[in-house]
């Protein structure tokens, strides 16, 4: 796990991970709580912990984006990964992992 903080490439799939349970907490547990148990203050701390990951997340991406010269159709099916439920995991798997560092 320590060399996923050596390069940009490391530190993004770290965001993307952490980006995708901040967006599984907020929905699945914060939401709930909020609405069925009438607690707003479970999404104000999650929500802003996932907004400050996901502005992370979409520039590292575009730094990423810019050293590998990915093309449009990979930046865009990164980007809407974090709109996704799951989707940063899958992302991670099956694009971020094969790329090299």
């Amino acid at each position: 796990m320590n060399h996923l903080f050596k390069t940009h490439l490391g530190r993004l799939r770290i965001i993307a991970l952490l980006e995708g349970w901040s967006l599984l907490l907020l929905l699945f547990i914060a939401m709930p709580v909020k609405y069925v148990m009438g607690i707003p203050e479970a999404t104000q701390a999650i929500g802003l912990i996932h907004g400050v990951l996901f502005v992370l997340f979409v520039f590292a991406t575009l730094i990423i984006s810019v050293l590998q010269k990915w093309n449009l159709g990979t930046v865009f099916v990164v980007m809407v990964s974090s709109f996704v439920p799951f989707g940063t995991f899958y992302i991670d798997r099956k694009v971020l992992r094969k790329l090299p560092c």
